[in-house]
Protein backbone atom coordinates (compact mmCIF):
# COMPACT_ATOMS: atom_id res chain seq x y z
CA UNK A 1 0.00 0.00 0.00
CA UNK A 2 1.28 3.20 -0.68
CA UNK A 3 0.97 5.64 1.89
CA UNK A 4 2.84 8.52 0.30
CA UNK A 5 1.27 12.27 0.27
CA UNK A 6 2.67 15.11 -1.21
CA UNK A 7 4.05 17.69 1.21
CA UNK A 8 2.95 18.59 4.69
CA UNK A 9 -0.38 20.54 3.73
CA UNK A 10 -1.56 17.47 2.31
CA UNK A 11 -0.99 14.97 5.35
CA UNK A 12 -3.06 17.08 8.16
CA UNK A 13 -5.89 16.96 5.83
CA UNK A 14 -8.94 16.63 8.01
CA UNK A 15 -7.39 18.06 11.37
CA UNK A 16 -10.01 20.60 12.09
CA UNK A 17 -10.73 22.44 15.15
CA UNK A 18 -11.00 21.20 18.63
CA UNK A 19 -9.15 18.28 18.25
CA UNK A 20 -6.28 16.24 19.95
CA UNK A 21 -3.06 15.84 18.66
CA UNK A 22 -0.16 14.29 19.49
CA UNK A 23 3.30 15.46 18.51
CA UNK A 24 6.97 13.16 18.89
CA UNK A 25 9.58 15.33 19.73
CA UNK A 26 11.67 16.01 23.27
CA UNK A 27 12.62 20.15 23.11
CA UNK A 28 13.03 20.63 19.95
CA UNK A 29 14.84 17.55 18.73
CA UNK A 30 12.76 14.92 16.40
CA UNK A 31 9.92 17.36 15.73
CA UNK A 32 7.48 17.31 12.93
CA UNK A 33 8.63 21.02 12.05
CA UNK A 34 6.73 21.17 8.61
CA UNK A 35 3.79 19.56 10.10
CA UNK A 36 3.63 22.28 12.84
CA UNK A 37 4.30 24.96 10.12
CA UNK A 38 1.84 23.70 8.00
CA UNK A 39 -1.02 23.79 10.99
CA UNK A 40 0.46 27.23 11.75
CA UNK A 41 -0.51 28.45 8.37
CA UNK A 42 -3.95 26.07 8.57
CA UNK A 43 -4.93 28.07 11.26
CA UNK A 44 -6.64 25.15 13.03
CA UNK A 45 -7.74 26.25 16.89
CA UNK A 46 -9.03 25.05 19.76
CA UNK A 47 -6.27 22.24 19.46
CA UNK A 48 -5.26 19.94 22.84
CA UNK A 49 -2.05 19.46 22.39
CA UNK A 50 0.02 16.23 23.78
CA UNK A 51 3.41 16.47 23.72
CA UNK A 52 6.51 16.36 25.78
CA UNK A 53 6.69 20.17 25.69
CA UNK A 54 5.85 22.96 23.81
CA UNK A 55 9.28 23.71 21.73
CA UNK A 56 10.24 27.10 22.75
CA UNK A 57 8.77 31.05 22.09
CA UNK A 58 9.52 31.48 17.82
CA UNK A 59 9.60 27.51 17.03
CA UNK A 60 7.84 23.81 16.97
CA UNK A 61 4.85 24.26 19.14
CA UNK A 62 5.90 27.81 20.44
CA UNK A 63 4.24 28.96 16.82
CA UNK A 64 1.15 27.29 17.46
CA UNK A 65 1.14 28.68 20.80
CA UNK A 66 1.68 32.54 19.46
CA UNK A 67 -1.34 32.11 16.99
CA UNK A 68 -3.32 31.46 20.18
CA UNK A 69 -4.56 27.68 18.12
CA UNK A 70 -3.72 25.60 21.33
CA UNK A 71 -6.27 25.75 24.08
CA UNK A 72 -5.15 22.56 26.38
CA UNK A 73 -1.35 21.07 26.66
CA UNK A 74 -0.81 17.45 27.76
CA UNK A 75 3.17 17.22 28.83
CA UNK A 76 5.78 17.12 31.31
CA UNK A 77 7.87 20.25 30.93
CA UNK A 78 7.50 24.08 30.47
CA UNK A 79 10.97 25.40 31.08
CA UNK A 80 11.95 26.53 27.81
CA UNK A 81 8.85 28.71 26.46
CA UNK A 82 8.16 31.78 27.93
CA UNK A 83 4.77 32.29 26.24
CA UNK A 84 3.56 28.67 27.12
CA UNK A 85 4.43 29.67 30.78
CA UNK A 86 2.89 33.21 30.57
CA UNK A 87 -0.28 31.81 28.97
CA UNK A 88 -0.62 28.74 32.11
CA UNK A 89 -0.08 31.16 34.58
CA UNK A 90 -2.56 33.86 33.42
CA UNK A 91 -5.05 30.97 33.01
CA UNK A 92 -5.24 31.35 29.20
CA UNK A 93 -4.15 28.11 28.30
CA UNK A 94 -5.30 24.79 30.14
CA UNK A 95 -2.25 22.87 31.17
CA UNK A 96 -2.39 19.43 32.44
CA UNK A 97 1.71 18.50 33.72
CA UNK A 98 2.61 14.89 33.56
CA UNK A 99 5.49 13.18 35.35
CA UNK A 100 7.67 12.52 32.31
CA UNK A 101 8.20 8.68 32.58
CA UNK A 102 4.12 8.49 33.20
CA UNK A 103 3.40 10.47 29.89
CA UNK A 104 5.80 8.06 28.02
CA UNK A 105 3.49 5.22 29.78
CA UNK A 106 0.12 6.68 28.98
CA UNK A 107 1.19 7.01 25.18
CA UNK A 108 2.46 3.76 25.27
CA UNK A 109 -0.55 1.84 26.93
CA UNK A 110 -3.03 3.90 24.43
CA UNK A 111 -0.92 2.39 21.68
CA UNK A 112 -1.52 -1.01 23.46
CA UNK A 113 -5.06 -1.13 23.83
CA UNK A 114 -4.34 -0.42 27.55
CA UNK A 115 -6.91 1.57 29.11
CA UNK A 116 -5.05 2.28 32.44
CA UNK A 117 -2.76 1.31 34.58
CA UNK A 118 -0.91 1.66 37.96
CA UNK A 119 2.05 3.42 39.09
CA UNK A 120 3.89 4.86 42.59
CA UNK A 121 5.07 8.09 40.21
CA UNK A 122 3.25 11.24 41.48
CA UNK A 123 1.54 9.55 44.57
CA UNK A 124 1.58 12.17 47.19
CA UNK A 125 1.39 15.43 45.04
CA UNK A 126 -0.92 17.39 42.93
CA UNK A 127 -0.14 14.86 39.74
CA UNK A 128 -2.60 12.48 42.28
CA UNK A 129 -5.76 14.77 42.86
CA UNK A 130 -8.77 13.03 42.28
CA UNK A 131 -7.00 9.75 41.00
CA UNK A 132 -7.55 6.35 42.54
CA UNK A 133 -5.11 5.28 44.50
CA UNK A 134 -4.37 1.04 45.51
CA UNK A 135 -1.68 -0.21 46.96
CA UNK A 136 0.65 -3.12 45.88
CA UNK A 137 3.29 -4.62 48.46
CA UNK A 138 2.50 -1.82 50.68
CA UNK A 139 3.05 0.69 48.20
CA UNK A 140 0.37 3.33 47.03
CA UNK A 141 -0.25 3.40 43.52
CA UNK A 142 -1.86 5.72 41.58
CA UNK A 143 -4.57 4.65 38.59
CA UNK A 144 -3.31 7.01 35.02
CA UNK A 145 -5.27 6.50 31.65
CA UNK A 146 -4.45 5.98 28.46
CA UNK A 147 -3.30 8.62 25.88
CA UNK A 148 -5.21 8.28 22.54
CA UNK A 149 -5.31 11.30 19.92
CA UNK A 150 -7.25 11.75 16.73
CA UNK A 151 -3.74 12.34 14.81
CA UNK A 152 -0.63 11.54 15.66
CA UNK A 153 2.73 13.46 14.62
CA UNK A 154 5.44 12.45 14.29
CA UNK A 155 9.15 12.90 12.49
CA UNK A 156 11.42 10.28 11.60
CA UNK A 157 14.85 10.13 9.65
CA UNK A 158 13.86 7.19 7.11
CA UNK A 159 10.79 5.63 5.37
CA UNK A 160 9.45 3.85 2.98
CA UNK A 161 5.86 4.74 1.08
CA UNK A 162 4.54 1.37 3.10
CA UNK A 163 5.19 3.53 6.46
CA UNK A 164 8.02 1.79 7.96
CA UNK A 165 10.14 4.28 9.85
CA UNK A 166 13.84 4.28 11.65
CA UNK A 167 14.47 7.23 14.17
CA UNK A 168 17.80 8.63 14.06
CA UNK A 169 19.82 8.94 17.79
CA UNK A 170 17.93 10.84 20.54
CA UNK A 171 15.07 11.44 17.89
CA UNK A 172 13.89 8.10 19.02
CA UNK A 173 11.88 9.69 22.53
CA UNK A 174 8.15 10.04 22.24
CA UNK A 175 7.77 9.46 18.37
CA UNK A 176 7.49 5.54 18.58
CA UNK A 177 4.90 5.91 21.58
CA UNK A 178 2.99 8.70 19.79
CA UNK A 179 2.94 6.44 16.50
CA UNK A 180 0.71 3.58 17.80
CA UNK A 181 -1.20 5.61 19.38
CA UNK A 182 -3.30 7.90 16.81
CA UNK A 183 -6.26 7.28 15.24
CA UNK A 184 -4.59 8.81 11.65
CA UNK A 185 -0.82 8.67 12.15
CA UNK A 186 1.03 11.22 10.24
CA UNK A 187 4.49 10.86 9.52
CA UNK A 188 7.23 13.06 8.12
CA UNK A 189 10.89 12.03 6.95
CA UNK A 190 13.90 13.80 5.71
CA UNK A 191 14.40 10.11 3.99
CA UNK A 192 11.96 8.73 1.73
CA UNK A 193 13.48 5.13 0.59
CA UNK A 194 11.74 2.39 -1.67
CA UNK A 195 10.47 -0.65 0.62
CA UNK A 196 13.42 -3.28 1.22
CA UNK A 197 15.70 -0.85 1.64
CA UNK A 198 15.24 -0.75 5.07
CA UNK A 199 16.73 -2.97 7.27
CA UNK A 200 13.57 -5.14 8.91
CA UNK A 201 16.07 -5.53 12.03
CA UNK A 202 16.38 -1.44 12.08
CA UNK A 203 12.95 -0.68 12.07
CA UNK A 204 11.41 1.23 15.27
CA UNK A 205 8.29 1.48 13.90
CA UNK A 206 6.14 -0.80 11.31
CA UNK A 207 4.20 0.54 8.60
CA UNK A 208 0.69 -0.92 9.88
CA UNK A 209 0.90 2.27 12.51
CA UNK A 210 1.51 5.10 10.16
CA UNK A 211 -1.01 6.36 7.54
CA UNK A 212 0.83 8.88 5.65
CA UNK A 213 4.27 9.44 5.08
CA UNK A 214 5.79 12.21 3.28
CA UNK A 215 9.24 13.65 2.56
CA UNK A 216 10.06 16.78 4.45
CA UNK A 217 12.30 20.02 3.60
CA UNK A 218 14.64 22.78 5.08
CA UNK A 219 14.60 21.00 8.21
CA UNK A 220 16.74 23.53 11.23
CA UNK A 221 17.31 21.25 13.42
CA UNK A 222 17.42 23.81 16.06
CA UNK A 223 19.20 23.34 19.81
CA UNK A 224 17.32 25.19 22.44
CA UNK A 225 20.76 25.87 24.05
CA UNK A 226 24.17 25.37 22.67
CA UNK A 227 26.84 25.42 25.29
CA UNK A 228 30.57 25.23 23.92
CA UNK A 229 34.23 24.64 25.39
CA UNK A 230 35.74 28.06 25.36
CA UNK A 231 38.55 28.12 23.15
CA UNK A 232 41.80 27.90 24.95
Amino acid sequence: MNKIVANAEAAITGITDHMTLMLGGFGLCGIPENCISALVQQGVTGLTCISNNAGVDDFGLGLLLQKRQIKKMISSYVGENDEFERQMLSGELEVDLIPQGSLAARCQAGGAGIPAFYTPAGFGTEVAEGKEVRYFNGKAHILEHALTADFAIVKAWKGDRFGNLVFKGTARNFNPLMAMAGKITIAEVEELVEPGELDPNHIHTPGIFVQRIFQGTDYEKRIEQRTVRPRS
